[in-house]
């Protein structure tokens, strides 16, 4: 039945492009080669959206956090994690399917036509305990005891792992000032061969780095239980037809926990529903 009803996901991606352009709006930077310095960068934005990027108007919570895990910037740093937590407890990884600019440039690479994709594989699930992993080391415990003679932290997961810093800061701004190309080193070559890995695996594999990676899709994973934005279903209209299971790309089983933390928010397990029993909660009707 649901080979029959192909589900289009171009609506979410709409929506997903509109947030990606209102938050990466500063059209002079990509002109000028520099990042927008101004009051908006103080809040943060709920997705993955690097902080140097030339269009940025807002900050990365996860390096925003990074930034300041390890000073006595106590009200920031409240912040920071105030804004986690409200994000998470309205939204859980709502966050990830509509409103993470990097989660929309993985679903369209994902759509690259490749001989095989694979939608599985035998250490897949072992994987995905690894964003929580590098969650507690990278963005964590790394900048809160490796100090300078300051007592600043260095932002370590931006440092020397995240593609997104790459590809939406890096890349941009190394291009666009002669000064900078003559002053890369291992390091940048480093993260461009983790940016080039992550667009490959992301052509084969769904969302590669929001299954394996993500340290902020591993805080919001933790809200997606008791998130107020989730899911019910109604087992008096289920039919046990499997249509919600094969039809999710992050390979949750809806009828298992239609909460999973794996879980996207992208509804495509909703609209392929033959009888509706998938639906939003009743506390956000």
């Amino acid at each position: 039945m649901d080979k029959k009803k192909k589900i289009s996901e171009w609506p979410r991606h709409r929506l997903q492009a509109l947030w990606a352009l209102l938050t990466n709006s500063y059209l002079t930077g990509f002109v000028q080669g520099k990042i927008y310095k101004g009051n908006l960068k103080n809040l943060c934005v709920p997705g993955m959206n690097c902080y140097s990027c030339p269009g940025a108007l807002g900050a990365c919570p996860v390096g925003a956090m990074q930034a300041v895990i390890g000073s006595w910037n106590f009200k920031f740093a409240f912040y920071v994690a105030g804004f986690l937590m409200l994000a998470g407890a309205l939204m859980g990884r709502f966050v990830c399917g509509w409103l993470c600019p990097f989660g929309l440039i993985q679903d369209l690479i994902h759509k690259i036509p490749f001989p095989k994709k694979i939608k599985t594989f035998r250490w897949d699930k072992l994987l995905r305990k690894l964003k929580y992993v590098i969650l507690v080391v990278f963005v964590i415990l790394l900048p809160l005891f490796l100090v300078d003679i300051l007592g600043q932290g260095a932002p370590y997961f931006c440092k020397l792992i995240c593609p997104v810093g790459t590809l939406e800061g890096g890349l941009p701004l190394v291009l666009l000032n002669k000064s900078l190309r003559s002053a890369i080193g291992w390091l940048y070559a480093w993260k461009m061969v983790l940016l080039a890995v992550t667009i490959f695996l992301s052509i084969i594999i769904y969302r590669p780095f929001c299954k394996y990676i993500c340290p902020l899709g591993a805080i919001y994973s933790v809200f997606n239980p008791i998130s107020v934005f989730k899911y019910r279903v109604d087992k008096e209209k289920c039919i046990d037809c499997g249509a919600c299971t094969r039809a999710c790309k992050m390979q949750v089983d809806p009828l298992l926990n239609v909460n999973h933390p794996e879980c996207i928010r992208c509804g495509q397990c909703k609209k392929i529903c033959p009888t509706g029993a998938i639906s939003n909660s009743k506390c956000i009707k």
